[in-house]
């Protein structure tokens, strides 16, 4: 496995890691309606081509299956293939981020307890809670900081 930021943000990778969006979605996001799975979707290219950080973990074909997109020292995004779960890449991409952006946060869906469970295990804690997400959905978010700040 290999992880590296991509500066090249093509129509081909763009459509990859969509594909491994929508697995970890479909995996993890089991609050989400189809509908609002598919709208959610069209927004994600946008947010693929806009985070200052896109940083991808590929697998030994040197097909991605992981990746996450840092910004202003916060993990915006991180997104795992069903395949791929389990098998440290998560720990590692947040092990990047740290390492070479300096996040020190992240929002996670309150509903994901998987998500949060993981990022708890990786040192972070609530500090703050809404009762809608940044698109003013009824998906209450969690903010999470590193134990150490």
């Amino acid at each position: 496995m290999q992880i590296f930021e991509v500066a090249s943000r093509t129509p081909e990778l763009v459509s990859s890691l969509l594909a491994v969006w929508e697995g970890s979605v479909r995996a993890t996001h089991l609050f989400l309606s189809e509908s609002e799975i598919e709208k959610i979707k069209e927004y994600v290219p946008q947010a693929l081509s806009g985070v200052k950080h896109l940083v991808i973990a590929t697998n030994e074909l040197k097909q991605p299956v992981a990746f996450t997109g840092v910004a202003n020292e916060s993990l915006e995004i991180l997104f795992v293939s069903p395949d791929e779960r389990g098998r440290g890449i998560g720990k590692k991409l947040i092990n990047y981020g740290i390492e070479n952006y300096g996040v020190k946060e992240l929002a996670v869906n309150e509903q994901n307890q998987q998500a949060r469970g993981f990022y708890e295990h990786m040192g972070l804690k609530v500090y703050k809670r809404t009762d809608l997400d940044e698109q003013g959905d009824p998906y209450p978010l969690l903010y999470m900081k590193l134990l150490n700040d």
